[in-house]
Order: C-alpha cells, then sequence, then structure tokens
C-alpha cells in the first residue's frame, strides 16, 4: 500500500509507455499517485490523468522556475481549478536559485501570491526548494504557511532546517537522492523526522534512485525508496508503506 506523493506521469517521457508504466506502479503495490501540474502546458493534463483513473490526484500551482510566464488571469485560473474534486493541493511552488530563468523578485512574488490562495482556500501546498532553504523560510514564515501546511518536496536540507518545516505544520518527502550511496545528510534527515510526518516520492521521470540511477524514473520505483526508508527507521516495508500512506491520505484527503 505505497502512495507516490510527487510523480510527473503526464511528462513527455513518458508518452510512448505511459499505461505500462501505471501499470508497473499498480504492480509493485502503489495504490495512490500524486501528479503535480505545474505550468500551463502541464496542468490541464495532469487533471486530465487524475480524471481517467480513481487512484491518481493532481496538484495545480506555478512552479518558480516558470514563473516569468505567469500572466494574469492564470492565479484565477488555479483557483477555479481547485474546486475540482481532484485536485489536492497548491504547488509545486517554491524557489529555485539554480536555473536562472526566473528573477528571483518575479519567483518571490508567485510564491507569496499562491501561498495567499491557498490560505484563501484552506489547501496544502507543494513546495519546491532549489538552493533557496533560507528564502523558502523566510517567505513561509512571513505568509503564514502554517496556517496550511503541505509537503516539503524531495527534502534535501539540514536536519535544522527539517526541524524549521516541522515547526510550520510541513510534511518531509523524500524521493530517489535518499537511496544514493553518498546521500549522508538526506540519510540522517530521514532518521529523525516524525513518523506521522514522513513521506515518500519518485519525482519521476527524474531523480531515479539507486540502482537504476540515471535513467528515466517511473512511480513504481517509490517501491526502492520505502525500503531505504524503512531500512533507515529500522521496521518493514509494510509499516513504512502503511505510515508514509496514512500521512498522504490525512494531509491530501485522499480516498
Amino acid at each position: 500500500m505505497l502512495t507516490d506523493t510527487h510523480t510527473h506521469l503526464n511528462a513527455e517521457q513518458f508518452d510512448e509507455d505511459r499505461e505500462q508504466v501505471i501499470e508497473r506502479a499498480l504492480a509493485a503495490g502503489v495504490t495512490r499517485m500524486v501528479n503535480v501540474g505545474f505550468n500551463r502546458e502541464t496542468i490541464p493534463s495532469s487533471i486530465e490523468l487524475a480524471e481517467r483513473y480513481d487512484f491518481i490526484y493532481s496538484t495545480v500551482g506555478w512552479h518558480p522556475v516558470d514563473a516569468i510566464d505567469m500572466q494574469p488571469g492564470d492565479l484565477e485560473w488555479i483557483e477555479s481549478l481547485c474546486k475540482h474534486e481532484k485536485v489536492v493541493a497548491i504547488g509545486e511552488i517554491g524557489l529555485d536559485y539554480h536555473w536562472d530563468k526566473s528573477p528571483k523578485d518575479v519567483q518571490d512574488r508567485v510564491f507569496r501570491e499562491q501561498i495567499r490562495l491557498a490560505r484563501k482556500l484552506g489547501m496544502p501546498i507543494v513546495i519546491h526548494n532549489r538552493d533557496a532553504h533560507h528564502d523558502i523560510l523566510q517567505v513561509l514564515r512571513e505568509e503564514k504557511a502554517a496556517e496550511v501546511g503541505g509537503i516539503m518536496h524531495c527534502f534535501s536540507g539540514s536536519w535544522e532546517t527539517a526541524k524549521q518545516c516541522l515547526d510550520m505544520n510541513f510534511y518531509i518527502s523524500f524521493g530517489g537522492p535518499v537511496t544514493f550511496k553518498n546521500a549522508k545528510q538526506p540519510k540522517e534527515v530521514l532518521a529523525q523526522v516524525p513518523l506521522d510526518r514522513l513521506l515518500i516520492e519518485t519525482d519521476s521521470p527524474y531523480l531515479t534512485p539507486h540502482p537504476y540511477r540515471g535513467k528515466r524514473n517511473e512511480t513504481s520505483y517509490v517501491r526502492l525508496v520505502a525500503e531505504t526508508a524503512a531500512e533507515i527507521r529500522g521496521m518493514s516495508l509494510e509499516e513504512l508503506a502503511k505510515i508514509t500512506t496514512d500521512n498522504a491520505i490525512k494531509l491530501f484527503g485522499l480516498k
């Protein structure tokens, strides 16, 4: 009973074999998948995917890399889509200081607008954070994000950063990188996150776990993340799967 809390099954990398990828996920024990729509192109296709499969849900939001492309009316569009019964969160949103496409001030504005929308609607948020730990935490505090909470997607920060996120009502989610042999910090953080705040994901088709690193990731590989997490926490795969699935159900309100 595994749940992939962050995947991109609507990505073009799956155009040739999407149904087979989904079938492999089900065969691996993945019973729920949260697919992420993050810009003008991926939001509609993410919702379409969620409408097609009972066990797939969708998020809608504007990715920081694409913040420069957000137009007047897009925030209202996202708000209208949040009424859809299969839309469970706003995201992924946040800050990305690695890719130099959207200026930092534009990213900041778009991030804040979406947190305010989430608070207005009472919906959790999915946070994308790349090389922006300090600024992410500052914005979350200033915009009172703790009122809705959400997920720190594919967490890569320190335990000190994780503690501050936990204090603001966020779950900590781990993906493929935690399985890497040299992933000392993610493993140390995963070992300390309270079990009732722990989630797992793939971010497929990206961030493929060991031993498939360098190849296309897919949702079935969330089992590899779960196996690593279970080993770190000293519990069975079944226990880890149930805990993380129960957490996802609670956060997103899944069936």
